[in-house]
């Protein structure tokens, strides 16, 4: 492939800074605290694109003065809330993207990932045992993995707000951030 396509089918992310795909995001402003507007990751529900997204929240929090003994678990929390919204989503809404907020303020650095998917953890399947027959790429997992999921995140990250509403989950997490030594 050449050209723009080849891009295209080489981006497995969307990032874009300020705001959402097609609502006007615009420039970081490098007044603002931090350093720039927020970055928005939207991504297919694929396990692939999670080590994407913890890639670009790692880089971003050092970016930002998150102190280096914090990036592991930075990037440990990323990666377990991106995989819980890529399980729920690959079950119960494999075209939506899965969303990823990140925002490098100067005081926190904030992390959100968004799954549109209602009712919290994945659906069972409607048959006994039909998770087992189908195999363990189904996507389907029962309540025990995704509160799982919950209680790493829990023991990962000390400022965490999982929020369940009625078009879908949202799990923010913060982490503070040092002033860099260049703009003491």
């Amino acid at each position: 492939m050449t050209g723009a396509h080849a891009a295209d089918s080489l981006t497995p992310l969307d990032a874009e800074p300020g705001g959402l795909a097609g609502q006007g995001g615009g420039k970081p402003d490098s007044k603002q605290a931090g350093g720039g507007a927020p970055v928005v990751l939207r991504f297919a529900p694929l396990p692939e694109h999670v080590r994407t997204a913890r890639l670009v929240a790692v880089a971003l929090a050092r970016r930002a003065g998150v102190e280096d003994g914090l990036l592991d678990e930075v990037r440990l929390a990323v990666g377990e809330a991106c995989s819980r919204a890529v399980g729920l989503h690959r079950s119960a809404a494999p075209a939506v993207p899965v969303v990823v907020r990140l925002d490098d303020g100067r005081e926190r650095f904030g992390v959100e990932v968004v799954d549109a998917v209602s009712g919290g953890p994945v659906p069972k399947p409607e048959e006994e045992g039909a998770a087992e027959q189908l195999g363990s790429e189904s996507g389907f997992s029962d309540d025990a993995d995704s509160d799982m999921g919950l209680a790493v995140l829990r023991g990962l990250v000390d400022d965490l707000e999982v929020e369940v509403t009625a078009s879908g989950g949202v799990i923010r997490m913060g982490w503070p951030v040092i002033t860099p030594h260049w703009v003491r």
